[in-house]
């Protein structure tokens, strides 16, 4: 056997047994005629002992190690005389008596530890390396156990896991598909599936009512910390459901990984608010909520006081940062210039000082009155030591998402946002369409297969645009890790949703006739909801970004740096799929 042991499993109890251990060369110490050498495998680091005295031409051989050979040792375990607390076998080591190079190594670009003199762009070319790293593995095993309790927990709530195909046909609305050429059918292209969504859906028309997979997905958009080009769904749905049994039942799952996976136990149901209450007092429909600063929106007390640019305002907003009064005014300048960055677009800001004495002075003191600053300070409940901020702007919702970036850098600066409190919330009543100005039309907000809120159907004749959507997503840490909705199972409404949509008839029925003719069949009442793995392990794991808990993942221009891909194509491959490339500069 190539070995008996792990590097991670030997302990002071073991003192005396002759084991065979197998792994990578993490580091070499030579302390006169000692020669230590810490032996890596993934389940932990072994110290081992080789001694020039006991065997010269064994110990000869170890100082001919490099970093990252894999070998072999046998040898007996021994009770260290220095420990190491930082390791769980720092207890003991490992009397070396034979070695087997199974494998030289060249020096790798960076070296292989949490700490690593790496950058991203070199530990993404060779990954490999990187997955070797105790941070990166872990972040892997994280995802694994999460995985296994999904399916648990599931199965045990009488789900059945079925796949769906891979190569499908390209949907409208939602982001770029990519596409696969189809060498057996010339000029036509199968698509990468952006979600399962209509496959989903039929299988609920053909009565698996609990169904769920872990998927694959693929959006051709750009890249950020939460978004990879392929990311992976826990994808569910449920026939014969509403609303509060879809949420029940994914609120428990959430609460099993809390529970088995951080030991974190939720006794309380999660929160739960409208999309128009999270806009209008967090500007974002994913708010984090593991800090206060609610917006006030101040209107009534600023406006008319011959302040200028208060006076002219549609909104007037702010928030209050408890115990930060003590903000200098250089501090303060920086946050100005923070919201006046062109991805915010603020045109500046006011402050508001709360004095020890209650007495507020403010950065446009001139224009208000003690008695107006006091009304202020009130609808903020502020208190002595506070720092309130405020912004305005000519469009409303445009200036709270500009407070919300305010908001959270606030959150950044005052250390609120800790990544081991986890503050959950289910946001509902979502629009179910937006407006497109530039098309004068409207576009679903989720998809075109969303059922409108029951109270709301006949607004969609008169106002289409103050419909709810039967939609929800769940949020944490200001993350939507999930979202989903009751989906129209009625042909009628279907087609009406469609004709809001501008589809005519013929290209509904092109995109979409295989969907509404098994409705036809006969379709349960369903719903579902997809929770995005990545971002959740993500959020349990403390990461900045989706793409360290993910394998082999593509950098923020799509790339694979590792692969090299995307790459061309051989000519005779473009002649096979009858495809000529004309790249336009």
């Amino acid at each position: 056997m190539y070995r008996t042991r792990t590097c991670g499993d030997l302990r002071l109890a073991d003192e005396g047994l002759i084991v065979t251990l197998a792994g990578w060369v993490q580091k070499i110490r030579k302390m006169g005629g000692m020669t230590f050498v810490d032996l890596r495998d993934r389940y932990g680091i072994t110290q081992l002992v080789f001694n020039q005295e006991v065997d010269a031409e064994l110990c000869e051989k170890a100082n001919k190690l490099g970093r990252e050979y894999v070998i072999q040792v046998t040898g007996t375990v021994r009770e260290r005389s220095s420990k190491n607390a930082h390791i769980p076998t720092g207890d003991i080591e490992l009397i070396v008596s034979n070695l087997n190079v199974l494998n030289a190594a060249l020096t790798p670009p960076f070296t292989i530890e949490d700490e690593t003199d790496g950058g991203d762009d070199l530990r993404m070319k060779y990954r490999y390396l990187d997955l070797r790293r105790t941070c990166v593995r872990k972040n892997l095993e994280l995802r694994h156990k999460m995985a296994f309790e999904v399916r648990r927990y599931l199965d045990e709530q009488g789900f059945l896991e079925v796949e769906t195909p891979v190569l499908v046909n390209s949907t409208p609305e939602g982001a770029r598909d990519f596409v696969v050429p189809s060498r057996m059918n010339p000029g036509q292209f199968y698509a990468l599936p952006q979600s399962p969504q209509t496959l989903k859906q039929l299988l609920m028309v053909s009565g698996f009512d609990r169904y769920f997979q872990i998927v694959k997905c693929f959006r051709d958009e750009d890249l950020r910390a939460d978004r990879q080009p392929e990311f992976t769904q826990i994808d569910c749905e449920m026939s014969f459901v509403e609303q509060e049994d879809v949420l029940d039942m994914f609120e428990g799952m959430a609460k099993h990984l809390f529970k088995t996976i951080r030991g974190i136990e939720f006794k309380k149901p999660f929160l739960r608010m409208t999309w128009q209450d999270a806009m209008k007092y967090y500007g974002s429909d994913k708010p984090d909520l593991r800090f206060g600063m609610r917006f006030v929106e101040l209107m009534d007390i600023l406006k008319g006081h011959g302040f200028s640019v208060f006076d002219n305002a549609a909104y007037i907003g702010g928030i209050c940062a408890e115990g930060a009064a003590n903000y200098t005014r250089k501090q303060l300048d920086a946050l100005t210039d923070f919201v006046k960055r062109p991805q915010i677009g603020a045109k500046g800001m006011v402050y508001a000082r709360v004095e020890a004495d209650g007495h507020v002075k403010s950065s446009v003191d001139k224009f208000y009155t003690q008695e107006v600053l006091q009304e202020m300070k009130n609808a903020f409940a502020a208190k002595p030591g506070d720092l309130i901020l405020i912004l305005s702007g000519d469009d409303a919702m445009k200036t709270r998402k500009q407070l919300c970036e305010l908001r959270l850098e606030m959150g950044n600066q005052l250390g609120l946002r800790d990544k081991d409190t986890f503050a959950c919330l289910w946001v509902i009543d979502f629009p179910l369409f937006e407006w497109n100005e530039e098309e004068q039309r409207y576009y679903a907000m989720h998809h075109p297969f969303t059922s409108p809120n029951p109270e709301d159907i006949p607004l969609l004749d008169t106002d289409p645009g103050a419909v709810r959507a039967n939609a929800y997503d769940m949020v944490i840490n200001g993350v939507e890790v999930g979202g989903g909705s009751i989906r129209i199972h009625d042909s009628q409404l279907q087609d009406k949703m469609f004709k809001l949509l501008g589809f005519t008839e013929e290209r509904a029925q092109e995109q979409f006739g295989f969907l509404m003719n098994a409705f036809k069949y006969g379709a349960p009442p369903h719903g579902g909801l997809a929770y995005g793995l990545d971002r959740f392990v993500s959020l349990f794991a403390g990461l900045d970004s989706i793409r360290d808990c993910i394998a082999f993942p593509k950098n923020n221009s799509g790339r694979d740096v590792m692969l090299d891909a995307p790459g061309v194509l051989d000519q005779s491959q473009l002649d096979e799929l009858n495809l000529v490339v004309d790249i336009k500069k």
